[in-house]
């Protein structure tokens, strides 16, 4: 071979050197499945969260995570859909939450990852052997459904001291929450309503009925209450309703009241588990968290409408004040 001959190869070769690492780079890059059952604007506070901590810990998304994300809007049926998509993409960890999504992973794959951000009673519900040592290909945080049930039916005794008639809304998800309230509301002897909610059209004419039956509606913190906090809210208002809800979120739309873990907090802790995973810790000896941070909010606006004052001693142990 010339000289010159030599040279343009050894050139060429030199100049696709950069092309092929990139390339190389490219294809190492780890693959997280974003699964949501909320739509992309409502989750955004969380999502946020998530790729915000993520960042933190070193995975920055398209230079060195890739996250494939997925919105169902509330519709859970598309739940089904999406897990299989992710799991043919072949991603390293699945993020989701909601019954469906979680259950649906797990019967999908038991060889991908799968991290809940939030789910009530992982033990009781199957997803995980115990708390301490989940076991399988799952893990994430937990959420103490009646304590914090109790908490609410405690905090609504205090804003209402007379309050008796309550009335319980939920949707299939929410079946654990549900049985909670009503066995703590039959020990307190209250009377309550329940509402069990299937489509986004059953939700005004149903709290519609409740105008003038119960004092308060205890509004339970689920994927499809979440995507349509802002129809419960104004139909609660215009039915001269009280709400008490799961998360600030919906405070922030409308609702009257909230106390439960801070979500955003517990996406950012998640994110601390798919760190752990993508770094090669396997999900079944990560244990599974309890929140550790919990707000109680109050929208002092809604109050108003309703004609409420809410007592310097409720506001003083508040986290939030809406105003």
């Amino acid at each position: 071979m010339r000289r010159r001959e030599f040279i343009t190869v050894i050139g060429g070769s030199a100049a696709a050197w950069p092309l092929v690492a990139n390339a190389q780079l490219a294809s190492k890059l780890a693959t997280v499945g974003f699964l949501s059952p909320n739509s992309q604007a409502i989750a955004q506070p969380w999502t946020a969260a998530f790729v915000e901590r993520l960042r933190g810990l070193g995975w920055i998304e398209d230079r060195t995570v890739q996250i494939e994300y997925r919105w169902e809007d509330g519709l859970v049926e598309r739940s089904s859909e999406f897990v299989n998509e992710l799991v043919g993409l072949k991603v390293d960890v699945i993020v989701t939450h909601g019954v469906p999504n979680i259950v649906g992973a797990m019967k999908a794959t038991s060889t991908i990852p799968v991290v809940f951000p939030l789910a009530t009673d992982p033990v009781g519900s199957g997803f995980v052997a115990s708390l301490a040592r989940p076991g399988g290909n799952v893990t994430g945080l937990s959420i103490q459904s009646r304590d914090l049930a109790g908490k609410r039916l405690e905090l609504l005794g205090e804003l209402f001291p007379a309050l008796q008639r309550v009335a319980l809304m939920g949707d299939q998800t929410a079946r654990l929450e549900m049985k909670e309230v009503q066995a703590l509301a039959t020990s307190a002897k209250r009377d309550l309503t329940t509402v069990d909610l299937e489509k986004a059209e059953e939700i005004a004419p149903s709290i519609e009925k409740l105008k003038g039956r119960v004092d308060a509606l205890y509004v339970c913190a689920t994927p499809f209450i979440n995507t349509n906090r802002f129809v419960i809210n104004q139909a609660a208002l215009a039915a001269g309703l009280p709400t008490m809800h799961g998360f600030r979120e919906a405070v922030d739309s409308g609702g009257l009241m909230s106390y439960g873990p801070n979500f955003p907090d517990l996406f950012r802790r998640a994110a601390h588990f798919v760190d752990k995973i993508l770094r090669g810790a396997k999900p079944g000896d990560i244990p599974v968290e309890q929140p550790t941070k919990f707000d109680l909010v109050f929208n002092l606006k809604t109050a108003k409408a309703l004609n409420l004052t809410i007592s310097p001693t409720l506001l003083a142990l508040a986290d939030g004040v809406i105003e």
